[in-house]
């Protein structure tokens, strides 16, 4: 294990706040002497299946960790996702069913191990505690939290001040999740920013109850390709950690100058003494920023394929987005009959059907973007599209398809 100083600077890269710096040093130390890992927690309520590189910002994190020696648990919210986290929310989340739950856990799970090292981790599921309190544990739990503190959060306070309906399960989401801190007698907890309250919660629970409180570790939001929103499907603004290299390789090379730092920062494994480094180069005008960002894109497109598809990744930027030349060896779609009305298409069913977008909302919101071309021609609608045997189709920067008509 290495030495406490050593350990603080790795953890420290790219924190937003700790509570508390002295106490995760005091339980570093210990853990040396004692030559014992630390017990890091996560919760996890998975309401959506797909992870992108603004969740695994928390992941990385662990995984750094992980490489120190110790030990990750994530606790996957089967219980607590039946409730619904009210986090941010100005109603009540949908409360899932238990079917949901597991069923995007098992893709979480999946997606999770790119990252997180599988020997030093261990996956809990919090029905496994929660199921078996009674409702004279929930009341004695309840009596550790007041209301005034529950109402502190803007959620909560704003919905009561706007006369939104507030119900009472959902009260009970914080104080549960920071029983899970309890019975994993975690030594700490990340989260991202918005999750303060809590794991604050689990601090004050195990307090309360005897134990020493976990470390809180919160992790900034990452910014999407955009720049301006946090990285979200819904904004369409994501990089998938299972997206093709070409396509992750791509996308990093969209995002602005300013945010090669914080990509490098949140999302790769860099050690903080190269961060600073490549910081002075680019605050100095020492270097290309293009040079950097292209550095950036390897480093993440190998974390999540290996460097060889990095590399290849690159070649195909260069040559389709730097060189405007068509990639040699481009996907073929044979275009159905049925959807084809005298040599024209609906163009955004056609690029949903070919696998190139994920719904047609999305494909019609690219082509009014002027996103799509056909042989180099720009799509201006996306109904009655003519297409011809072997035209080019390609949507965004990177994505091309030679089309077939039988």
């Amino acid at each position: 294990m290495l030495a406490v100083d050593e350990q603080l600077s790795i953890i420290l890269k790219g924190v937003e706040e700790i509570i508390s710096l002295e106490e995760l040093e005091n339980k570093l130390y210990k853990a040396k002497k004692e030559e014992r890992p630390l017990t890091i927690k996560l919760g996890l309520d998975p309401t959506a299946p797909d992870i992108h590189l603004g969740h695994s910002v928390v992941l990385r994190k662990i995984r750094q960790m992980q490489d120190l020696g110790h030990r990750a648990v994530i606790v996957i919210g089967d219980f607590t996702g039946m409730i619904g986290d009210p986090t941010g929310r100005s109603t009540a989340r949908k409360q899932l069913s238990r079917a949901e739950v597991m069923k995007n856990a098992k893709t979480y799970k999946e997606q999770m191990f790119k990252i997180l090292d599988r020997e030093k981790t261990e996956i809990r599921f919090n029905s496994e505690w929660l199921d078996k309190l009674s409702f004279h544990d929930v009341i004695e739990l309840s009596s550790k939290c007041t209301v005034a503190k529950i109402m502190e959060r803007e959620d909560f306070k704003g919905r009561f001040e706007a006369h939104e309906p507030i119900s009472m399960h959902e009260f009970f989401y914080p104080i549960i999740q920071g029983y899970d801190s309890v019975v994993l007698n975690a030594d700490i907890e990340l989260g991202g920013t918005e999750q303060k309250f809590n794991i604050l919660m689990g601090r004050s629970l195990q307090r309360d109850l005897g134990q020493d409180s976990q470390v809180a570790i919160f992790m900034p939001i990452l910014e999407g390709i955009d720049g301006e929103k946090k990285m979200s499907k819904s904004f369409g603004n994501y990089i998938g950690i299972d997206e093709l290299p070409e396509d992750m390789y791509g996308k990093v090379m969209s995002i602005p100058d300013e945010l090669i730092i914080k990509y490098f920062e949140l999302a790769t494994d860099i050690h903080p003494d190269e961060l600073v480094y490549k910081k002075m180069l680019l605050s100095r005008h020492n270097i290309n920023p293009m040079d950097v960002k292209m550095q950036l894109a390897r480093e993440i497109v190998s974390l999540y394929h290996d460097m060889d598809k990095a590399l290849k990744a690159e070649e195909y930027f260069k040559m389709v987005v730097q060189r405007k030349e068509l990639p040699a060896n481009m996907p073929v779609f044979e275009v159905p009959k049925e959807i084809m009305t005298n040599g024209s298409v609906d163009m955004s069913k056609l690029m949903v059907m070919a696998g190139l977008v994920s719904s047609t909302s999305e494909g019609r919101r690219i082509i009014s973007q002027g996103g799509v071309k056909i042989n180099g021609i720009t799509v201006r609608g996306h109904k009655d599209v003519f297409i011809r045997h072997n035209d080019v189709l390609k949507v965004g920067k990177r994505r091309f398809m030679r089309l077939v008509i039988a």
